[in-house]
Protein backbone atom coordinates (compact mmCIF):
# COMPACT_ATOMS: atom_id res chain seq x y z
CA UNK A 1 0.00 0.00 0.00
CA UNK A 2 2.78 2.44 0.63
CA UNK A 3 4.57 1.87 -2.85
CA UNK A 4 1.04 2.19 -4.32
CA UNK A 5 0.61 5.49 -2.37
CA UNK A 6 4.55 7.07 -3.01
CA UNK A 7 4.21 6.38 -7.03
CA UNK A 8 0.18 6.72 -7.23
CA UNK A 9 1.14 9.98 -10.18
CA UNK A 10 3.65 8.00 -12.12
CA UNK A 11 1.46 4.90 -12.80
CA UNK A 12 -1.09 7.39 -13.60
CA UNK A 13 0.86 8.98 -15.79
CA UNK A 14 1.88 5.44 -17.42
CA UNK A 15 -1.54 4.63 -17.62
CA UNK A 16 -2.12 7.87 -19.89
CA UNK A 17 0.36 7.10 -22.12
CA UNK A 18 -0.31 3.87 -23.03
CA UNK A 19 -3.96 4.55 -23.25
CA UNK A 20 -3.06 7.35 -25.71
CA UNK A 21 -0.22 5.14 -27.75
CA UNK A 22 -2.69 2.48 -28.11
CA UNK A 23 -5.83 4.69 -28.91
CA UNK A 24 -4.64 4.08 -32.48
CA UNK A 25 -7.01 6.13 -35.72
CA UNK A 26 -9.36 6.37 -33.69
CA UNK A 27 -8.42 9.45 -32.10
CA UNK A 28 -7.29 10.79 -35.21
CA UNK A 29 -10.77 12.11 -36.19
CA UNK A 30 -11.06 14.23 -32.53
CA UNK A 31 -7.36 15.67 -32.96
CA UNK A 32 -8.25 16.73 -36.52
CA UNK A 33 -11.39 18.32 -35.50
CA UNK A 34 -9.70 19.84 -32.67
CA UNK A 35 -6.99 21.28 -35.24
CA UNK A 36 -9.33 22.38 -37.06
CA UNK A 37 -11.38 24.53 -34.58
CA UNK A 38 -7.80 25.89 -32.99
CA UNK A 39 -6.93 27.20 -36.82
CA UNK A 40 -10.32 28.91 -37.58
CA UNK A 41 -10.09 30.58 -34.03
CA UNK A 42 -6.70 32.02 -34.40
CA UNK A 43 -7.59 33.25 -38.09
CA UNK A 44 -10.99 34.88 -36.42
CA UNK A 45 -9.18 36.09 -33.47
CA UNK A 46 -6.36 37.35 -35.87
CA UNK A 47 -9.07 39.71 -37.81
CA UNK A 48 -10.36 40.76 -34.48
CA UNK A 49 -6.85 42.11 -33.61
CA UNK A 50 -5.91 43.74 -36.59
CA UNK A 51 -9.27 45.82 -36.64
CA UNK A 52 -8.68 46.91 -33.07
CA UNK A 53 -5.45 47.43 -33.44
CA UNK A 54 -5.77 49.44 -36.84
CA UNK A 55 -7.97 51.76 -34.60
CA UNK A 56 -5.26 52.29 -32.08
CA UNK A 57 -2.92 52.79 -34.39
CA UNK A 58 -4.94 56.09 -35.70
CA UNK A 59 -5.47 56.80 -32.37
CA UNK A 60 -1.68 56.73 -30.92
CA UNK A 61 -0.62 57.99 -34.58
CA UNK A 62 -2.37 61.40 -33.82
CA UNK A 63 -2.13 61.45 -30.02
CA UNK A 64 1.59 61.37 -30.79
CA UNK A 65 1.59 63.55 -33.44
CA UNK A 66 0.33 66.12 -30.72
CA UNK A 67 2.63 64.96 -28.02
CA UNK A 68 0.66 63.29 -25.69
CA UNK A 69 2.03 60.06 -25.94
CA UNK A 70 5.53 58.50 -26.69
CA UNK A 71 5.96 57.24 -30.30
CA UNK A 72 7.83 54.33 -28.96
CA UNK A 73 3.95 53.19 -28.00
CA UNK A 74 2.72 53.66 -31.75
CA UNK A 75 5.54 51.81 -32.93
CA UNK A 76 5.58 49.19 -30.13
CA UNK A 77 1.77 48.38 -31.46
CA UNK A 78 2.43 48.76 -34.95
CA UNK A 79 5.38 46.28 -33.92
CA UNK A 80 2.93 43.60 -32.63
CA UNK A 81 0.50 43.93 -35.39
CA UNK A 82 3.44 42.71 -37.65
CA UNK A 83 4.23 39.93 -35.29
CA UNK A 84 0.56 38.60 -35.22
CA UNK A 85 0.67 39.07 -38.92
CA UNK A 86 3.66 37.03 -39.27
CA UNK A 87 2.46 34.55 -36.96
CA UNK A 88 1.32 31.39 -38.69
CA UNK A 89 4.39 32.05 -40.68
CA UNK A 90 6.82 31.45 -37.49
CA UNK A 91 4.70 28.15 -36.87
CA UNK A 92 5.36 26.66 -40.35
CA UNK A 93 8.75 27.19 -40.14
CA UNK A 94 9.05 25.79 -36.35
CA UNK A 95 7.14 22.80 -37.84
CA UNK A 96 9.76 22.60 -41.14
CA UNK A 97 6.64 22.42 -43.31
CA UNK A 98 4.69 24.53 -45.20
CA UNK A 99 1.60 22.33 -44.17
CA UNK A 100 2.47 20.78 -41.29
CA UNK A 101 0.39 23.06 -38.97
CA UNK A 102 -2.55 23.40 -41.99
CA UNK A 103 -3.10 20.29 -43.20
CA UNK A 104 -3.91 21.47 -46.51
CA UNK A 105 -6.14 24.56 -45.61
CA UNK A 106 -5.19 27.98 -46.48
CA UNK A 107 -7.15 29.95 -43.48
CA UNK A 108 -4.15 29.11 -41.51
CA UNK A 109 -1.91 31.59 -43.62
CA UNK A 110 0.25 34.37 -42.64
CA UNK A 111 -1.36 38.13 -43.67
CA UNK A 112 2.02 38.76 -45.07
CA UNK A 113 1.22 36.99 -48.62
CA UNK A 114 1.91 33.31 -47.83
CA UNK A 115 -1.07 30.95 -48.23
CA UNK A 116 0.07 28.15 -46.73
CA UNK A 117 1.12 26.24 -50.01
CA UNK A 118 4.54 26.86 -50.46
CA UNK A 119 4.05 29.07 -53.51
Amino acid sequence: MKFLKSNLMSILTMTFLFTVVMLGDANASVFDDAKNKLINLFTNAKMIIFVIGGFGLICLAFQAIFGKVKWAWFAALAFGLAVVAAAAAVINYAANSNTAVSGGQAGFADTLGNNGTGI
